[in-house]
């Protein structure tokens, strides 16, 4: 059985593994991305301790990449390293090396998941639902990709759909980009379906009411994850501002999720992966993120035929990028 190395490379964290098997790694690490200056010096530290507790060299390696991946190269979204197969094939010394797309490894590892454990279901669909997939992740970025139907199978592609023009659908809405028009010109989807996008949510309604930021948005913990702060506030229902700010996300999140299963005729299902979904899976499963999904006019009942799932193994791309480098 030949021995990979498998890495999911985002703008916070890189996990890398050493596989034979995707579902059971001989050996795997989480490092902080920011604190190495590229790919090539974490994984040249993993392969050495690999190599020291017995384990074999690895005959190939793929690496799901947070950005898109052009001829062989990448220029990570939010880190300052540019990769290139040929340089890390040579530098590490493995034969045969693959860049992916961190959402195309995804599309990879969804058929490693577990339905019982890995998914949680927010519309059930047609029964026996078939035919192309997509993907959608809402995390540090907006990530989405397609998965063509081919045979009993579906091949995975990349796009930089999350990077397209936002559409509000409401008085509000509109509010709300002109808000965030003025600060960044023209506003895509992932500038408010992703971390950052929710705070950017957030601060946009409290401009339009005319308020202030309240007092616990300003702390030191909050200003370093305002995305998660805005989140506890809301699920907990100690602030207004933050639970419409997640209502608003919530139904952004079913609008795109509606909009990229017309696009690619997702008929086979939507999957929501990325941190944020798992975290607010009640709140996606209520009528707003439902409301969103579906309102498409005459589409609407091919859209009802849909199945919508949520990603909760955060490995994912990690088992998918295993499993593009054991495909060759």
């Amino acid at each position: 059985m030949p021995c990979v190395l498998a890495g999911d490379i985002g703008g916070t964290q890189t996990r890398l593994a050493l596989c034979e098997d995707p579902l059971r790694p001989l050996i795997h690490r989480t490092v902080q991305s920011r604190a190495h200056a590229g790919l090539d010096e974490i994984a040249a530290a993993f392969l050495n301790e690999a190599r020291s507790a017995g384990h074999p060299a690895p005959s190939a390696a793929a690496f799901g990449v947070a950005g898109p991946v052009l001829a062989g190269s990448a220029r990570v979204t939010n880190l300052p390293w540019v990769l290139d197969e040929r340089v890390l094939s040579k530098s590490l010394g493995i034969p045969r090396v693959r860049l992916l797309n961190d959402l195309e490894a995804t599309g990879w590892g969804l058929g490693l998941l577990d339905e019982t454990r890995d998914l949680v279901t927010i519309l059930p669909g047609a029964p026996g639902a078939e035919g192309n997939r997509a993907i959608l992740a809402a995390g540090t970025g907006l990530g989405e990709a397609g998965l063509i139907r081919e045979g009993d199978g579906h091949r995975p592609f990349a796009t930089e759909g999350g990077h397209a023009g936002f559409a509000p659908g409401s008085e509000r809405e509109i509010e709300i980009l002109k808000f965030l028009s003025r600060e960044f010109g023209p506003v895509s989807w992932e500038r408010v379906l992703s971390g950052p996008g929710l705070h950017n949510i957030f601060r946009a309604l409290v401009a339009v009411s005319g308020g202030v930021e309240p007092e616990w948005i300003r702390t030191p913990e909050a200003r370093t994850d305002p995305a998660r702060a805005i989140t506890d506030a809301a699920l907990a229902g100690a602030s207004a501002v933050a639970s419409e700010a997640i209502d608003l996300f919530v139904t952004f999140y079913g609008a795109e999720a509606g909009n990229v299963a017309l696009k690619f005729l997702a008929t086979g299902g939507v999957y929501l992966a990325g941190g944020i979904a798992p975290r607010i899976r009640g709140r996606l499963r209520g009528p707003l993120f439902v409301r969103g999904f579906l309102e498409k006019g005459p589409m609407r009942p091919l859209l009802e035929a849909i199945p919508v799932r949520i990603v909760l193994r955060e490995e994912t791309a990690l088992l998918g990028a295993a499993r593009a480098a054991l495909a060759g």
